[in-house]
């Protein structure tokens, strides 16, 4: 490993990187990670994890290979290039589920979606009132609705912070967050659900009782005035909200030259 612990905080980091480090500090030894298509911030925090505080994080990439070895990030996150020479291959669409729905397995996914609202709701289907007839049809869910229905932890990331994608009220729920908020969720049967929100803004979680997206940290730069500006319903806002903490010059170095060297993580910004 690098010597991450004891390299100096970075000032010349973008907002990729920033949004990068963030994730990877969710994921310890004893986590079980995967990921899923156009995934190249959290395929590069797992990364930046295994090389850094977290080398035995356990990583299934593209639901298929087992502790890939792939040189850097390619060009997709959901093909053989990302698990080549992995130790083990697994059928996506069958015997991933059967880890995937086993309770002790595979408990965090970072998980990305077109809208979601204040209580963590996610939609991935459709824009519009009318599900038959709608304004944008959306790529759906894959396995988002399941992954939030079978306890599993969410991370969701945002790279484009704004009121149409963080809305008061999703259109459709194609994932289950805590629902109308305070113990709906509970109240239904379900356990885990969204855990954190990183986007180019801020990061934000969710209030213990109410289950209202609440703001955790600012990014350098950025006003929590800005964020909620940015933001189609009222954040929880505690009196004082601290600055996300930047990533180290290793950590840069790490995401520049090791993980991801042809920027592919930037595809994701617009």
């Amino acid at each position: 490993m690098s010597d991450w612990q004891s390299s100096p905080t970075a000032t010349d980091y973008t907002i990729d990187e920033l949004m990068i480090t963030v994730l990877a500090r969710q994921f310890t030894n004893e986590d079980q990670a995967c990921n899923g298509m156009a995934s190249f911030l959290p395929v590069s925090a797992f990364m930046l994890a295994r090389l850094t505080h977290a080398p035995h994080l356990t990583w299934l990439a593209g639901a298929a290979g087992l502790e890939p070895k792939a040189s850097k990030v390619p060009a997709s996150t959901l093909e053989s290039p990302l698990w080549a020479d992995s130790v083990m291959y697994i059928e996506q669409y069958g015997d991933f589920w059967n880890y995937a729905l086993n309770g002790r397995w595979l408990t965090k996914f970072c998980v990305g979606a077109a809208q979601l609202d204040q209580f963590g709701n996610a939609n991935n289907s459709i824009i519009g009132s009318d599900y038959h007839r709608p304004k944008v049809r959306l790529p759906g869910t894959a396995g988002l609705g399941d992954m939030g229905s079978i306890g599993k932890l969410l991370y969701y990331w945002n790279p484009n912070h704004g009121p149409r994608s963080l809305v008061e009220k999703v259109d459709f729920i194609s994932a289950a967050g805590y629902l109308g908020g305070g113990s709906e969720r509970e109240d239904m049967g379900l356990t885990g659900g969204p855990q954190l929100v990183v986007t180019n803004l801020a990061v934000l979680d969710f209030e213990p009782d109410s289950k209202r997206m609440r703001l955790q940290s600012v990014h350098p730069g950025t006003t929590a005035e800005e964020v909620q500006e940015a933001t189609g319903f009222e954040l929880v806002t505690p009196e004082s909200v601290p600055e996300t903490a930047p990533p180290s010059v290793e950590q840069v170095r790490l995401i520049r030259e090791d993980i991801d060297p042809d920027g592919m993580r930037k595809r994701e910004f617009r």
